[in-house]
């Protein structure tokens, strides 16, 4: 007798075992939490501007004769210098940088690469600081389309440099018969057309 009363006590504790089981588990099953929020997350792009302006007219040089470095540097003057400038306005926040380069691109020409020289200043301020000596076309580097500043293949690199903000910069480029060039026995000529390239880097 006392062992069946052991058993209903036994059996009626782990009932109210299973029943607290099942009870706790449809509380929890019957819980859920959903919360939408109020407050919106945005981001807004910055704007990158980058612009080339040139005059309408550019180097004329008409029946020129070779001439030294001392003279080709002092040339000025309607028709005896190109002068550009390129404008870059960067807006927004964090650190961009913008990689870009001057470059030239050969027109029509009569005379070869090695008969003529380029140089190239800024006149930031009407300063006329060197940027590229004089230099033979021949001997400047050219582009492969690879570089950064995703210029195309095959232009003459003039300059190449990194902008972190906004900035301004004018530009002046001479160019002349090398004077050590006297095989121009006809009249001959030569001309570039002057591109500018930028793009953000990578960050």
């Amino acid at each position: 007798m006392m062992e069946n009363n052991s058993k209903e006590v036994l059996l009626s504790a782990l009932g109210v075992f299973i029943l607290v089981l099942v009870v706790i588990g449809v509380s929890y099953a019957a819980f859920n939490f959903s919360r939408t929020g109020d407050v919106e997350n945005t981001i807004t792009t910055g704007t990158i501007n980058m612009t080339y302006s040139e005059p309408e007219n550019g180097i004329n040089l008409a029946n020129a004769l070779p001439m030294s470095d001392e003279q080709g540097r002092l040339l000025s003057g309607t028709n005896n210098v190109f002068d550009f400038t390129v404008d870059t306005t960067i807006n927004g926040s964090g650190s961009t940088t913008i990689n870009y380069a001057i470059t030239a691109v050969k027109g029509d020409a009569t005379v070869d690469d090695s008969a003529i020289k380029v140089y190239l200043t800024n006149m930031d301020n009407s300063a006329d600081s060197e940027i590229l000596a004089p230099t033979k076309i021949s001997e400047l580097d050219v582009t492969t389309g690879s570089e950064n500043y995703q210029a195309p293949s095959g232009e003459f690199i003039l300059s190449t440099g990194t902008l972190t903000s906004s900035a301004s910069h004018s530009y002046r480029l001479r160019m002349w018969v090398a004077d050590d060039f006297s095989t121009l026995t006809n009249s001959g000529m030569y001309s570039l057309r002057v591109n500018v390239y930028g793009a953000a880097a990578a960050q």
